[in-house]
């Protein structure tokens, strides 16, 4: 069996501002279409899916997908309002905007700790 890591680079060839997730969808859960609204309620287009043939106990099957969003943390909050379970993310980069306001929210926490 190939190793996971050539299986990902062959379905999901690299592309700028891009992210992806796995989540796990329950028996009779699976719903291409579903998938793809809740990724385009976060204004990003889903660009890859793929069922990857691993079950879990619950007989539901982990589905790899890859949307056009460098932060996916909104498309996990939007598949989870969906129903969908998200067990792996990768591609969580903050931009530098969001980073300074993350920062400036730490020193305010601090003053007001003092």
């Amino acid at each position: 069996m190939p190793a996971k890591d050539n299986i990902n680079s062959r379905y999901f060839p690299h592309h700028e501002e891009m992210c992806e997730l796995e989540i796990l969808c329950r028996p009779g859960q699976f719903c291409a279409s579903e998938i793809a609204r809740a990724v385009e309620d976060c204004n990003a287009h889903l660009v890859n899916l793929n069922v990857t043939g691993d079950f879990t106990g619950d007989s539901g099957v982990i589905v790899a997908l890859r949307a056009t969003i460098s932060n996916a943390l909104s498309v996990a909050a939007s598949l989870e309002r969906y129903g969908y379970e998200v067990v792996n993310i990768t591609g969580q980069n903050r931009s530098t905007q969001s980073e300074a306001i993350h920062e400036r929210i730490n020193e305010l926490i601090h003053y007001l700790e003092v």
